[in-house]
């Protein structure tokens, strides 16, 4: 085993106890949401499937906000969570730069998810919500927001994409343990899992539509409200405790980093890493931020920028973002959070500005790499997480042929003890 100083965990007193918003320091402002029919999105619009301080923090300008003590309470379950340097897979590449991974999977939810549901059914709870809708693709941000609503007394309903239910049955079983009810997307529930099953009765189902599904149910109640487990602004603000965390961690290892990497879907893993180095960034240090997506769910390598809905029936604002179009089918990978026509309003931005950059990796090279990882550090990686992994290694390769190695950080988002069939369609 390797010695014990390669995982640096920081003590409670650590945990911290603000959140950092990013977009202040946006090299040019962010568009504004936008309704269908091209006026801009007000706060009262949000209303009816928000509460108001999560609508508060999605448009806020202040750079620091407190996290309230219910919250830290939560948090402080698993949070800090470790940040270990791999040394065997250094070991195993033959390379000599040095890699870290935020151990984010040490959640009760096994992910980075956990960050943001804590935070999201407090503030509903505290508005008086007692039923929260929400939509999920792996499982991992419906475990998160199953496990939150219990925390804090609320019920949930959850959408997950239909192929990912059929491929990760046990998320469900989590799911359903914490109270939560599970139903495959598309259903018969709403409007628009009806139109899309009379379209294809044997639709796999999508991010996009799911999400379609939850704010429909949420926006015909009153006491039920919607909650997103990516994209938005106020979820990139929740997963800053990551990034901050990494930047203790680092200092106390006497590093500073010269790649960020996170995989990306929707955008908060990889935007809570890498939000508290935006300033850095942009004062001139020499830090490369890279967002690592699927080749076959390429939205910020091969989009295009403009103003997309964030669903596929089209309740959503309209916002600014790289997409692949809300009619886009991806394919049935088993890297289910990341199967999103879209990106998130601050990532976006971020790329567009050439503050941070992208890139798009094989399932081949990720399975390939996951191995590696579970046989040098015995941790098997979500498949999401797979890609993060992937370009770290290809970086650390990259450079030890230039002759010049780095410090490497990348998120462990999640675990794939749930995703071994994944691994069995591979090697099979």
């Amino acid at each position: 085993m390797p010695p014990v100083e390669n995982k640096i965990i920081l003590p409670k007193s650590e945990l911290p106890t603000t959140w950092y918003n990013v977009l202040p320091d946006l090299p040019e402002p962010m568009g504004p949401y936008m309704t269908p029919g091209g006026q801009p999105v007000s706060p009262s619009d949000l209303a009816g499937i928000f509460p108001q301080a999560l609508i508060d923090q999605e448009v806020s300008t202040e750079r620091i906000h407190s996290i309230p003590e219910p919250v830290l309470e939560a948090l402080s379950i698993w949070r800090p969570t470790p940040l270990v340097r791999a040394r065997r897979l250094e070991q195993a590449l033959g390379v000599s730069s040095r890699i870290y991974y935020k151990d984010e999977s040490v959640s009760p939810s096994g992910s980075h998810k956990s960050n943001t549901a804590m935070a999201q059914a407090f503030f509903n709870r505290q508005a008086g919500i007692t039923r929260l809708t929400t939509e999920t693709g792996a499982g991992q941000w419906g475990t998160a927001l199953a496990i939150a609503a219990k925390q804090f007394g609320i019920t949930a309903r959850v959408y997950m994409v239909k192929v990912s239910l059929e491929q990760k049955p046990y998320r469900k079983v989590i799911m359903n343990l914490m109270g939560a009810e599970v139903l495959p997307s598309p259903s018969q529930e709403t409007q628009a899992g009806r139109r899309a099953l009379e379209e294809n009765p044997k639709a796999l189902g999508t991010l996009g539509l799911a999400i379609s599904e939850a704010v429909e149910e949420a926006a015909s109640r009153p006491d039920t409200n919607y909650v997103l487990g990516s994209v938005l602004n106020h979820v990139i603000l929740h997963q800053t405790v990551i990034g901050q965390e990494v930047k203790k961690q680092l200092a106390l290892a006497g590093e500073k980093p010269d790649f960020l990497i996170a995989c990306h879907g929707g955008g908060s893993n990889f935007g809570g890493l890498v939000s508290p180095y935006v300033k850095d960034i942009l004062s001139g240090q020499k830090i490369r931020a890279i967002a690592v997506e699927p080749e076959s769910c390429p939205s910020l390598t091969a989009g295009e920028f403009r103003y997309d809905a964030g669903d596929s029936a089209g309740f959503t604002p309209l916002m600014p973002m790289y997409t692949l179009g809300t009619s886009f089918q991806p394919p049935a990978i088993h890297a289910g959070g990341l199967r999103y026509h879209g990106s998130s309003p601050i990532v976006s931005a971020l790329l567009k500005s050439k503050v941070i950059e992208a890139a798009a990796v094989s399932a081949a090279d990720c399975f390939k790499f996951a191995q590696m990882l579970a046989w040098s550090e015995y941790v098997i990686p979500a498949p999401e997480s797979s890609h993060a992994l992937a370009l770290t290694c290809l970086k650390a390769l990259e450079l030890e042929s230039a002759g010049k190695p780095g410090c490497l950080v990348f998120t462990l988002s999640g675990h794939g003890l749930l995703d071994l069939a994944a691994y069995q369609a591979h090697q099979d």
